[in-house]
C-alpha cells in the first residue's frame, strides 16, 4: 500500500471509529508507531482535523467527514458475498438491511464495475441444510439491545414446548449448528442463559437498562463455557464456538 491509500484508509477508519490508538493503526496497516505519528502529521497539515484524547488515542474533530468512499470492484465483489451470507445465514429483520447498504455500494461504481458485478451476482450460491432457521425477525432488535444495554422482554418456548415470558439484559448472538443463540443474563434464574432465537415467539424492546451492576462480555462467557476454539469473525484474536 502506498503512502497516499494509507492516509486515506487512516482517514476512513477514523470516520469508522471513534477512537483509535496509534498501536491498532499500526497493526492495521502494518506499520511502526512512529509512522503513524508522520501519518497524523501529514493529514493535520492537509487540513484534516485529527485531535488525541489520552488513553482513548486518535478522533476525528466532530463535523468533519469525508465525501462518500468509493469501492474497487475486488471490495465491491467482497461486500456481494457478504451479502449473499447475510441473506442466507440472517433472518428477516437484517436481509434487507443488507441488501440497502449494498445497493450504496452499487451506487457508487463505475458503470463498467456495476455490470461486472452484476454478472457474479448471478454466478454465486450458497448451498445450506433444509433444517436452517430463517423465518425469524428479531437479529435487528436484538441487536439495539445489546449495543444500548437494554433489557429485552421475549416469550420464550423451550426444548419441551414450555413457554415461558422472561425479561433478559442481552451481552451478545452466537451462531454455532445453524442456528443464532441470543445470550444474556435472564432475570427469572437471575443467571446466564442461552435462548434459540428460533424458539422466540413475540419480543419487545423494553427500553429498560439493565439490574445486573457488572454484565460479562460475551467474550468472557464463552470463555467460561470451555468450548473448543473457533475462529471469530473479523477479529484474530478471539474465538467463538
Amino acid at each position: 500500500m502506498n503512502r497516499i491509500d494509507r492516509l486515506f484508509g487512516l482517514v476512513t477508519l477514523l470516520q469508522a471509529q471513534r477512537y483509535v490508538p496509534a498501536e491498532r493503526m499500526a497493526a492495521q496497516f502494518g506499520i511502526s508507531v512512529r509512522t503513524v505519528y508522520r501519518d497524523i502529521r501529514a493529514l493535520d497539515e492537509q487540513g484534516i482535523p485529527v485531535s488525541f484524547e489520552a488513553g482513548r488515542g486518535y478522533f476525528l474533530v466532530p463535523g468533519y467527514f469525508l465525501p462518500p468512499v468509493s469501492f474497487s470492484t475486488e471490495e465491491a465483489s467482497a461486500l456481494l458475498l457478504l451479502e449473499t451470507l447475510g441473506a442466507t445465514l440472517a433472518d428477516r429483520s437484517i436481509q434487507p438491511l443488507v441488501t440497502a447498504a449494498l445497493q450504496k455500494v452499487r451506487a457508487v461504481l463505475r458503470p463498467p464495475d456495476q455490470t461486472r458485478l452484476a454478472q457474479l451476482d448471478h454466478g454465486m450460491q450458497l448451498a445450506i441444510p433444509e433444517y436452517q432457521e430463517q423465518h425469524t425477525q428479531y437479529l435487528a432488535p436484538m441487536q439495539g439491545a445489546i449495543a444500548k444495554r437494554q433489557v429485552l422482554e421475549l416469550t420464550y418456548r423451550d426444548k419441551a414446548g414450555h413457554q415461558t415470558r422472561r425479561r433478559v439484559e442481552p451481552i451478545g448472538l452466537v451462531f454455532y449448528n445453524f442456528a443464532w443463540q441470543l445470550v444474556g443474563w435472564c432475570q427469572l434464574r437471575q443467571a446466564y442463559r442461552e435462548f434459540r432465537v428460533s424458539r422466540v415467539q413475540h419480543l419487545t424492546a423494553t427500553g429498560l437498562p439493565f439490574t445486573n451492576p457488572a454484565p460479562l462480555s460475551l467474550t468472557d462467557y464463552l470463555a467460561s463455557l470451555k468450548l473448543p476454539p473457533a475462529k471469530k469473525v473479523g477479529d484474530r484474536r478471539n474465538r467463538l464456538p
